[in-house]
């Protein structure tokens, strides 16, 4: 029933373990495993089905204490991940003096539970009788100690994010804020355990409310902590769109250029054919096709000058460079020699890479566009092999 719910997280921590055995000595990534582990760990217990086995072979109230037992270890876990990411010989200084407390905590509650009318453990938070004082022992330490674990975090965190950029930062302010949040969700369930302790009710509603705001409060911690890095790989998805949609935007220029100096043609590093659908396959055949046009550009400059000085290319629309480039490689076809030196074409004022490119796509633009005008009005156009 709860195995496909498990199988996400499951799959995780099998990953973050797989991390740490290549990694063993890398503390923060010991704890995030370990946080993961726990927390996973004490999902099945959460269940009907497995917490009545659990009770059938350990005894009434066992897979609760187990629950929160390992509730406790992923508080603390998470915790240790803050206090090693922000400092590690002083952090791990803190965890060890942490780990004392959350033992001492945790051989409350199995002692609480031990020691407890049997039977009393078999429903729900909303549901328990927290009018017996093991139980309301059993809970509020049971969310005491996360909640301090979960402000701890927190500062940690919004120390980290005032020291981070963006998107980073973005992401640590919402983590922190989701802390926070789930801080004060177990302060509220701590208060209203006092309440009901003393016999009085708590409204259902108020219940419903903190429950919703533990519920978002995670989702909010879970978003910060991957929003870093869906942010990091939208932006490079983005990149890897544009380069790609560049490069074919390029390819007229190429390949007018190519046939005229196919030397220019740079070799691929990787003969497999899937390389050029990844993403760093697709960047380096962007610059390759980048470079390749500006070496043709300068190699067929001499022949773009028609009776005028060197500086009147420079004042050329992409149209008229297009029109004299398709004169130009027929000359080049025909052995003609270069009539003056080389000079660099498709420079922008701004000197930079992304400008020159626009200069280039402009270019390659412009050739299509004026072979589809020749088609239209029935001029043959010469074939590329490429």
């Amino acid at each position: 029933m709860f195995g496909p719910l498990l199988l996400i997280p499951a799959v995780v921590v099998v990953w973050k373990l797989y991390q740490f055995a290549r990694h063993p000595k890398d503390a923060p990534l010991r704890s995030v495993t370990l946080c993961l582990a726990t927390a996973v760990a004490s999902y099945p217990l959460a269940l009907p089905e497995a917490a009545a086995n659990v009770s059938m072979v350990a005894g009434g109230g066992a897979a609760k204490v187990a629950q929160n037992v390992l509730l406790l270890g992923t508080a603390y876990f998470l915790m240790c991940f803050y206090l090693y990411s922000a400092d590690e010989a002083a952090g791990g200084r803190r965890a060890r003096r942490e780990a004392a407390v959350v033992v001492v905590v945790a051989v409350v509650l199995i002692a609480d539970a031990a020691t407890a009318p049997p039977g009393v453990f078999a429903g729900s938070y909303s549901t328990a009788d927290m009018t017996i004082p093991e139980v309301a022992l059993f809970y509020g330490l049971a969310g005491a100690y996360p909640m301090y674990a979960l402000m701890v975090a927190g500062r940690w965190t919004r120390r980290c994010a005032r020291q981070s950029c963006r998107p980073h930062s973005t992401g640590l302010w919402m983590a922190a804020l989701g802390l926070t949040a789930m801080a004060a969700a177990c302060f509220a369930r701590g208060v209203m355990i006092i309440v009901r302790w003393g016999g009085t009710g708590v409204p259902q509603r108020v219940m419903a409310a903190v429950a919703f705001l533990l519920a978002a409060a995670i989702l909010l911690f879970v978003v910060g902590v991957v929003y870093p890095a869906v942010r990091t790989r939208a932006t490079a998805a983005r990149l890897w769109f544009r380069h790609r949609r560049d490069h074919h935007r390029l390819a007229p220029l190429w390949q007018l250029l190519a046939r005229a100096y196919p030397d220019n043609v740079l070799t691929s590093c990787s003969g497999n054919p899937r390389e050029a659908r990844r993403m760093r396959g697709v960047h380096r055949r962007y610059y390759r096709r980048i470079v390749e046009c500006r070496d043709g550009l300068v190699d067929i400059s001499p022949h773009l000058m028609v009776g005028e000085a060197e500086g009147g290319l420079l004042d050329l629309t992409p149209e008229e460079l297009a029109g004299r480039l398709r004169h130009a490689v027929e000359r080049v076809g025909q052995g003609a020699p270069a009539p003056r030196r080389a000079m660099p074409l498709a420079i922008s004022q701004q000197g930079d890479q992304e400008s020159d490119v626009r200069q280039l796509i402009a270019i390659s633009e412009a050739l299509s566009s004026s072979s589809l005008q020749s088609i239209e009005r029935g001029e043959p156009v010469a074939a590329d092999h490429r």
